[in-house]
């Protein structure tokens, strides 16, 4: 007895967006990551408070002229509009009353029960559309896992990687690429 294959649907992200504006997915925890809908796990009190932990973070250090964006759609490529939990992104808020941003300077995930995912396909994903800083808040081991650096890796899961991982304890700080002159953030500030 044969065994049948499944066929996979990719979505397009100019559908997946036809079928957000049409109502389809409404107060569904949708994302489109690499062609395909994924369903984001609900959010506990304890990350939730991680990402407006982060959120107040970086406002308070950014200069004017960036914008943070709580679990708000990027246009990554033609098959990708992931949500990352929190995304600094050149201009104001309403640049983008027409079209997500497509090129954030930072992207952060929060992860508890996602870390393995934030780390193999999210990373994977962003480090593919050229995103050069991408922090993990790592609940688990209450740490900041810093990406950077994209380059190609046929082995990934969408092909390309960060060359640079750096795991900061709370002791320690770091600075947003895109603002190396901003104050440097305490690890420490970025867990709840």
């Amino acid at each position: 007895m044969t065994q049948a294959s499944h066929t996979l649907w990719r979505w397009p992200r100019a559908e997946y967006d036809r079928l957000v504006s049409l109502g389809v997915f409404e107060d569904a925890p949708i994302e489109l990551i690499g062609g395909q809908l994924l369903v984001a796990e609900p959010q506990g009190a304890y990350h939730a408070s991680a990402v407006g932990v982060v959120d107040y973070a970086l406002r308070a250090v950014l200069p004017p002229g960036w914008t943070v964006r709580l679990q708000a759609p990027l246009a990554l490529d033609e098959e990708s509009e992931p949500e990352p939990d929190v995304a600094v992104v050149p201009g104001r808020p309403s640049d983008y009353r027409t079209a997500h941003p497509a090129r954030p300077a930072l992207a952060v995930e929060v992860a508890e029960s996602s870390l393995a995912f934030d780390r193999a396909q999210k990373g994977s994903l962003y480090a593919r559309a050229g995103i050069v800083d991408y922090w993990i808040v790592n609940l688990v081991d209450r740490c900041l896992e810093v990406y950077r650096d994209p380059e190609p890796d046929a082995s990934a899961t969408y092909g390309w990687r960060y060359r640079s991982v750096a795991v900061m304890e709370p002791g320690a700080t770091v600075a947003p690429l895109a603002c190396p002159a901003a104050s440097p953030i305490a690890v420490a500030d970025l867990l709840p």
